[in-house]
């Protein structure tokens, strides 16, 4: 296989990885949406809930370029400290929506959330060694997540 069809077939599989953790967040978060969270007092600066899939949307797809970036300029045990990262994160990243929505836990959502945060961190700090487009299309991701804590705790005070 050619390089550029190796990179492809990495690019396809760094999205199916990523979007699977997303397909999982989702099937937890959907299902509460309309019943259980409908019923939470949320702070003000709750965004309204057709934002979040769209703004999910596009993070996840930055975070597979991400890491497609990562797989492509690196080798070896680099490579796979990095991965590995960022399979701890996107472990992460389910297990919010798994707790938060799945559980109706705002407080074992915050739990995972403070984690997931220091997750992204690290895969940031992993990924600048290799790649530092590649750490910055995660900052959106970071930032967002540390809205998403934001609301959460809130939440959890409010309830």
């Amino acid at each position: 296989m050619s390089g550029r069809n190796a990179s492809a077939v990495t690019l396809i599989v760094c999205l199916l990885v990523t979007f699977a953790a997303a397909a999982i967040g989702s099937a937890a978060t959907l299902p509460s949406i309309p019943t259980w969270y409908a019923g939470l007092t949320k702070p003000d600066f709750n965004p309204p809930n057709w934002v979040f899939g769209p703004v999910w949307t596009l993070l996840y797809a930055l975070m597979a370029v991400a890491l497609w970036r990562v797989l492509g300029r690196s080798e070896g045990g680099e490579r796979r400290r990095a991965a590995a990262i960022y399979g701890v994160q996107l472990v992460l990243n389910a297990a919010w929506s798994v707790v938060f929505f799945g559980l109706h836990s705002p407080l074992g959502g915050l739990v995972v959330i403070v984690a997931l945060a220091g997750a992204i961190i690290a895969t940031i700090a992993a990924f600048s060694r290799i790649d530092r487009l590649a750490a910055g299309l995660l900052v959106p991701y970071l930032l967002w997540v540390g809205f998403a804590s934001l609301l959460n705790l809130a939440i959890l005070i409010l309830n």
